[in-house]
């Protein structure tokens, strides 16, 4: 069996979660040396909408992912 081409939504897909995945390994660093590391809220954070729209697509992104995870 072939193996199947990643799309440009599977490659976008798969950066935003591990961007998301480094983010939250960032905000957990920072609870433990009490500073505010998540990268998210320091870029965005003075625009909540965009920010939030940022958590969004991670979250699509890791749907995204395991909806492909499983559909092999």
């Amino acid at each position: 069996m072939a193996k199947e081409e990643m799309t440009a939504l599977d490659w976008v897909a798969t950066v935003l979660v591990v961007v998301g995945g480094l983010n939250w390994g960032l905000v957990g660093v920072g609870m433990l040396a009490t500073t505010n590391l998540n990268l998210v809220n320091l870029i965005f954070g003075s625009i909540p909408t965009l920010e939030a729209i940022v958590y969004l697509l991670v979250g699509l992104s890791a749907v995204w992912a395991l909806v492909k995870l499983f559909k092999k």
